[in-house]
């Protein structure tokens, strides 16, 4: 079982036909992680946001992996959304993006929140595993193929 698979719930992915923004983006994942989590919504928004100020967190290729801390949070949460129509990022390929993993660590995180990221850039790396999310069209099956995802060797 890889890292993503063990704090990405199925609740927690969001195919998006409204968000036009960033920032309408990060309004509505607030709202997924205050009534999935039970984590403020303005908390996720304004960590979200601070985050983004230092730097755009666009990886590129269509994939970026906002990322924020959250005081009193335990462990690491996420969330998957796939928005209908990509949204400008600031990714350094200048392309916007339609794939984005929210990543929300604790205020203290360690050496793990560093591996979730390494992981997530392999995997958003990988062409394939990018298109595959592209094709599918429900979250149960987005579900399985961050579940099913293996590093390669």
């Amino acid at each position: 079982m890889n890292l993503i698979s063990k704090i990405l719930p199925p609740g927690n992915i969001l195919l998006d036909t409204e968000s036009t923004s960033k920032k309408r983006m990060f309004e509505r994942v607030g709202m997924l992680f205050e009534n999935n989590q039970q984590i403020a919504r303005i908390q996720v928004f304004d960590s979200l946001f601070a985050r983004e100020k230092l730097g755009s967190t666009g990886l590129g290729q269509g994939v970026a992996i906002p990322h924020g801390r959250i005081a009193k949070l335990r462990d690491a949460t996420a969330a998957f959304v796939k928005t209908s129509h990509p949204i400008p990022f600031d990714a350094p390929d200048g392309q916007p993006v339609n794939l984005i993993f929210v990543l929300l660590v604790p205020e203290r995180a360690n050496d793990l929140h560093l591996q979730i990221l390494g992981e997530l850039a392999q995997m958003f790396s990988d062409a394939q595993f990018r298109n595959r999310l592209l094709d599918c069209g429900d979250t149960a099956g987005i579900h399985r193929l961050f579940h099913d995802w293996t590093s390669p060797a």
